[in-house]
């Protein structure tokens, strides 16, 4: 459907395409990497450091036990709901090599989300973060679960720290540690694992109903991880890559460039696994001499306003990565300040492994863009009657390629609305063009405010109202309005001491925005409701959430 113009602003050394069978699974793909780097750090926890050959030995030690005492096979779905703390690594390892799919979990999930997605997804053995295992408990007698293993801190590394209680109705569970004792003794099969099979169950947000499990397979992530490393060039070496993860491994962004890309390379990954300790957080990152950094606004604005950030050492970091939500031009402008490099954002869903886009390193300014399709993705922007859109224009971004889910698990009345008849996923976001294949993203679909007959799009009111120096983040939503049927109302965090009113603030959106985009309302806050990632919440500044 397009002609992939993009491609005219690839240097010589980025592949148009990519082989996205280089690999016959992502287990294929990391098994060859652990046998190189044996002797070198995997990752790192609470100060502790785990070889390439020791998180082998772990995940052996624990796929045995899954598979003869918790009698996993193949195709078991089994669920993973931890923080990034070792056990995470240890269980997707474990599961990969089994054959089985990692459901994966947020660990702060209520009640009622929990038991959807356990049900859904026809869980009948859960890794749980012992913090997570009153949620577990409430729920756990309406689901099929079986088999209940318990992660702490410390799993995995020689070290006793301090965790969460168990919950004392969970009678019967198994401590992780006792797993991985257990499971020395006994024999871990590795099953017979291919590109088609399936790797993860990853659910979407939920945001409009129940959430649906996105079906990644191994081919699906070999072929992202391929396209990322081709996007990145000459960037990694493989010899001294540290990364920083901060945001959660049960994140598909994450769980595929933080984890499978530079544990592909020999990588030493040094998990977070409280990024809102800000405290902590900087006293861990200080002396890492990291080399590359993922995260969202809210997590890089957080910690350039913290008053040890001058502290940290930038010397060696060639590489910050965005994604999830909008970055600013002005977080950016301060991270380049103290690390010489800009903050690359990029643009994704789980549904699509999940890079789409990106502004590759070659890219040194902040484009305010998502970047270029990545190699062997086209994208093409469809107007409301499933018709290309031109060069400019806005339209739906709809998006095909190698790292694009089979389709939702058990759900073929969605599947059919997801995909254009030609195999286009559709993305629900909105997004624009400019003439170098540089794509922008307008908002979500659902998220545009109508205001008297004309379109507002959120990004670009919470853009502009943040370029204010007294502004530290905002949110945009559309509230009813009897006149305009909506109107455009602004949530906003002041610096401390700010005396910035809400008329003045209104003249500066006034300066930049036409008429009907300018804030009616605007409200001054603490703080705006996130999710654990970072990513602030629109939904719940709504009236009635």
């Amino acid at each position: 459907m397009t002609d992939s113009f993009w491609r005219q602003s690839y240097p010589d050394n980025v592949p148009a395409e990519i082989d996205p069978n280089a690999h016959s699974s992502v287990t294929a793909l990391l098994a060859k990497t652990i046998d190189a780097n044996r002797d070198k750090v995997a990752f790192s926890s609470f100060g502790a450091n785990v070889t390439y050959g020791r998180i082998d030995q772990l995940a052996d030690q624990f796929g045995a036990y899954l598979q003869n005492v918790a009698k996993v096979t193949k195709g078991d779905r089994i669920a993973v709901m931890a923080p990034n703390i070792l056990a995470f690594p240890i269980s997707f390892l474990a599961i990969a090599r089994l054959g089985a799919v990692q459901v994966n979990v947020n660990p702060l999930y209520t009640a009622s989300e929990l038991k959807h997605q356990l049900n859904d997804a026809g869980v009948e053995t859960i890794v749980i973060f012992a913090g997570s295992t009153p949620i577990l408990a409430e729920i756990i007698d309406e689901t099929s679960v079986k088999t209940v293993i318990v992660a702490a801190p410390g799993d995995g590394s020689e070290q006793a720290l301090p965790s969460p209680p168990v919950d004392a109705r969970l009678e019967n569970h198994e401590n992780m540690a006792s797993a991985l004792e257990k499971g020395a003794a006994l024999n871990c099969t590795h099953a017979d694992v291919n590109n088609d099979d399936v790797l993860f169950l990853q659910y979407t947000g939920g945001t409009t109903g129940l959430s649906k499990g996105a079906t990644l397979t191994h081919g699906n992530l070999v072929a992202n991880t391929e396209q990322f490393m081709a996007m990145m060039g000459d960037v990694f070496s493989n010899d001294d890559e540290t990364i920083i993860t901060a945001l959660p491994l049960y994140h598909i962004f994450a769980l595929m460039v933080n984890f499978i890309s530079y544990f592909s390379v020999g990588a030493r990954n040094i998990l977070v696994a409280d990024p809102r300790n800000m405290d902590a957080f900087i006293e861990t990152i200080k002396d890492a001499g990291f080399t590359a950094f993922t995260g969202v606004n809210t997590l890089y604005a957080g910690l350039m306003a913290h008053p040890k950030i001058g502290e940290v050492d930038f010397s060696r970091c060639k590489l910050a990565m965005g994604g999830g939500a909008p970055i600013y031009r002005t977080t950016s402008d301060q991270w380049e300040q103290l690390s010489g490099r800009h903050i690359l954002e990029g643009y994704g869903l789980s549904e699509t492994s999940p890079v789409l886009t990106m502004n590759p390193p070659w890219l040194r300014e902040f484009t305010e863009t998502v970047g270029l399709p990545i190699p062997s993705t086209d994208i093409v922007l469809l107007d409301g009657d499933d018709k290309p859109v031109a060069i400019g224009d806005e339209g739906e971004i709809c998006a095909r390629g190698p790292q694009v889910m089979r389709g939702y698990w058990n759900r073929d009345d969605a599947n059919k609305e997801a995909f254009t008849e030609d195999g286009y996923f559709r993305t629900g976001d909105i997004g624009v063009f400019d003439n170098e294949g540089k794509l922008k993203i307008v908002d979500r679909k659902k998220a545009m405010i109508l205001v008297s007959g004309f379109n507002v799009y959120p990004n670009e009111i919470e853009a502009v109202a943040a370029r204010h120096p007294d502004i530290v983040e905002t949110a945009c939503i559309g509230a009813p309005d009897k006149k305009t049927g909506e109107a455009v109302k602004l949530f906003a965090v002041l610096k401390s001491g700010s005396r910035l009113t809400e008329d003045a603030l209104r003249d500066f959106c006034r300066e930049t925005l036409a008429g009907y985009k300018v804030p009616k309302q605007i409200e001054f806050m603490d703080e705006l409701p996130k999710s654990n990632v970072g990513k602030i919440l629109r939904r719940a500044l709504k009236p009635g959430a």
